[in-house]
């Protein structure tokens, strides 16, 4: 023993080393111990839903939905990766905004706030605009994403929208988008709200144009979005379980002191009453999105034969 402490305590080996090998390289010299920077983080994630614990890898193969059917929701890069035919698309840029026009007065200051988000999600604003091919099919895609400040609607994402909408003109191919939002961006005030308006008039140039608009709702799509290009889509689709709805269940049930029925707000609610056209899974949200795009724009070639 004496002879292995000797060993492990050999001039050059640095101190920390010799300390990190401990006792088990003591008795099993050939077992190293592993550091501590070697081991990934994260390495296990919480379903929402059932509380269940799920090695990542496993997660992120399933397109990050449990294995009890619950589509957690995912980032605009994750969404692009998976939309996209082998991953591969080309991103849109949109014309820079004026950041906190209105001084907000708050805990932490709005450009701090959009600096974070923008650390955290690697994105400009709530909606990442990309041109590829799903399934062959060429398409303009926006992907809202609820990271970045609850998806919020604001000038930069009202700019993202019309980037995206004069894209699928110029380049003559559909405009999808999916969208995840908790509603406009109280710090931009009024200028968030004229967002709903401007991206109102962006999509009558695309539909001016004979093009199809293809909305796909996820989990949650809720406020001034849902209120304006969320349902104006020719074809609306959702995935599972997503919450869909202007106002808040407890806001609506103290308004109208009615309890509401289970489900409601839930895609599979809204399908079931026509507000929606269908409640699509995550992994056959490619192939579904690439035969309506097809089906809409044999329609646009007949016109233009005629």
């Amino acid at each position: 023993m004496a002879m292995a402490d000797q060993r492990n305590d050999k001039p050059g080996r640095p101190a920390a080393q010799r300390e990190r090998r401990g006792w088990l390289s003591r008795i099993a010299p050939g077992v190293r111990n592993f550091a501590k920077r070697e081991t990934p983080e994260n390495l296990w994630v919480k379903c929402p839903e059932t509380g269940e614990m799920i090695y990542r890898p496993d997660l992120e193969a399933a397109l990050w939905v449990t294995p009890s059917g619950h589509h957690m929701r995912i980032g605009a890069a994750a969404r692009l990766a998976i939309t996209f035919d082998e991953g591969q698309f080309e991103k849109i840029d949109w014309p820079a905004v004026v950041e906190d026009p209105h001084k907000f007065p708050d805990d932490r200051s709005y450009p701090d706030r959009l600096k974070a988000a923008r650390k955290a999600t690697g994105e400009q604003d709530s909606i990442a605009v990309a041109y590829g091919h799903v399934r062959g099919q060429p398409a303009v895609v926006m992907v809202q994403d609820f990271h970045f400040m609850g998806g919020s609607l604001g000038m930069g994402a009202g700019e993202a929208f019309i980037a995206a909408a004069k894209e699928a003109v110029k380049r003559e191919v559909p405009l999808v988008i999916f969208t995840a939002s908790g509603g406009a961006r109280m710090q931009e005030g009024t200028l968030s709200l004229m967002q709903m308006a401007r991206t109102t008039l962006a999509l009558n140039e695309v539909k001016a144009a004979g093009l199809p608009y293809v909305v796909v709702l996820t989990d949650p799509t809720t406020g001034g979005v849902l209120a304006s290009y969320a349902m104006l889509g020719d074809v609306h689709l959702a995935e599972p379980n997503a919450t869909i709805g202007f106002s808040g269940r407890r806001v609506i049930e103290q308004t109208i002191r009615e309890t509401l029925p289970p489900g409601f707000q839930k895609s599979e609610f809204l399908v079931e009453r026509g507000m929606i056209d269908q409640v699509v899974p995550r992994s056959e949200l490619p192939d579904v999105l690439s035969s309506i795009l097809k089906t809409l724009m044999m329609g646009r070639e007949r016109l233009s034969a005629a």
